[in-house]
């Protein structure tokens, strides 16, 4: 396990801290990532690249995290990070301080073009994968990553303007 370590984890603090952007964070996670690959090495089965499978231990170990701290932190509309926040939560009427703040979100999504607004009520409100949403649209699941990716710039962008 010492050169599993030594040979990952660079490559899986890099990953975390591209998530976290907080180096204290991305080093206790990437401690946690080899603890658990360690307890769950018996469920590797050599599907994927051992990097691939590291980095899928870190990011839930992320999305964990995330959800813990969701619970300090109510979202605003207002607060310049609002679309972020929303997007690794997915999920998002109990998180704003007011019911206008989910209207006015409602709002902006209604404004995206079909399959980006399909795509993002298929994420945040039926919890689905990306895999999923590709299924259901006859789609690939690269390309539902994409206009969930596209449509949170432009959902964005549309926040940023109406402020000014």
């Amino acid at each position: 396990m010492d050169e599993l370590y030594k040979e990952y984890s660079k490559l899986v603090y890099n990953y975390l801290n591209s998530l976290c952007e907080n180096s204290s964070i991305a080093e206790e996670l990437t401690q946690e990532t080899f603890y658990r690959a360690i307890k769950g090495i018996n469920k590797f089965n050599n599907e994927c690249k051992i990097s691939t499978w590291l980095c899928q231990i870190a990011k839930n170990l992320w999305f964990d995290y995330l959800r813990k701290e969701k619970d300090k932190n109510i979202v605003s509309i207002d607060d310049d990070n609002f679309v972020e926040k929303l997007i690794l939560e997915n999920s998002f009427d109990e998180d704003f301080e007011n019911r206008s703040d989910v209207i006015d979100l409602y709002k902006y999504i209604h404004k995206l073009d079909e399959d980006t607004k399909e795509v993002f009520y298929l994420r945040l409100k039926g919890e689905l994968s990306f895999k999923d949403i590709g299924e259901i649209l006859d789609k690939s699941e690269n390309w539902a990553r994409l206009a969930f990716y596209r449509g949170k710039i432009k959902l964005k962008e549309a926040i940023d303007n109406d402020k000014k």
